[in-house]
Formats: structure tokens, C-alpha cells, sequence
């Protein structure tokens, strides 16, 4: 499985982001019973540790396994595996639809923090060529 850098998704889309291989890698513990209904997920040091992956992408795979339902959020408490015949359909917030709907707007707001990070380190780059060039220009 190859991993792509940076957020950036090659051409031909079959490489995996970090935060999709850390949420299959998830997954499919959670698939195979090495995860059960209720148990602990590990936390964002243990992901991030084990994958050398941002806080950042580990927050964006935890929201993906929210958002198929794979996984629920105790405040608090952590994440923990969902209960497939109870969780999916008893969220905080009352139905499924609702859940997801959630899970997609933390993911896209996840997906903002990050351009905004990207833009940032952009300007930051623009205003120290710009910096530079007028320095050279004297």
C-alpha cells in the first residue's frame, strides 16, 4: 500500500492519504475482532507514533471511521468502537443522519484547518522572497 505525502492525492488516485490508511488499518481491526463493540481505540499518540503521521491526519481518519460508523466519541472518555446494532442509530444527536451529517462537517472542517495551515506557510514563503528581493534590489 502506498502512502501519499504532503495531502496530496497523485494522479490516477490510487495511492492512500495518511488519514485513509491509519482509518482502514482501523477498520479492518476493528473487522477482524482484534477491536470489539466498546473497546478503547487508541489514542491520537499511540496513531500518530505508530503511523509518523500529524495529529492532524490521525483527526481525520478518527473522523472518517465516526462518520461510516465504525467508531463514536465519548467526551471525555475517547473513542470507542461503535456498537453496530445500537450506536449507529442511537447518537448523541438522536439518528444516523444526524451523525453523519457531523462527522462530514468536522472532516471538512479538519480539510480547512489544513489549507489554512498550507496558506499560511505560503504567505509566510511569498513575504520572505519579497523581503529578499527587495534586499537584493539596493
Amino acid at each position: 500500500m502506498t502512502v501519499g505525502r504532503r495531502g496530496r492525492r497523485p494522479a490516477g488516485g490510487t495511492v492512500l492519504l495518511t488519514f485513509e490508511v491509519i482509518a482502514e488499518a482501523l477498520r479492518e481491526r476493528i473487522r477482524s475482532g482484534g477491536l470489539k463493540p466498546g473497546d478503547a481505540l487508541p489514542t491520537q499518540a499511540v496513531l500518530m507514533a505508530e503511523y509518523g503521521a500529524s495529529s492532524l491526519s490521525v483527526q481525520k481518519a478518527m473522523a472518517l471511521l465516526k462518520q461510516d460508523g465504525y467508531a463514536i466519541s465519548r467526551p471525555g472518555k475517547g473513542a470507542f468502537v461503535a456498537h453496530p446494532d445500537t450506536d449507529a442509530g442511537n447518537s448523541e444527536m438522536g439518528s444516523t443522519a444526524v451523525s453523519g451529517t457531523v462527522a462530514r462537517v468536522e472532516v471538512l472542517e479538519l480539510a480547512l484547518a489544513e489549507t489554512l495551515e498550507q496558506l499560511t506557510a505560503l504567505r509566510a514563503r511569498v513575504e520572505a522572497l519579497e523581503a529578499g528581493g527587495t534586499e537584493r534590489g539596493r
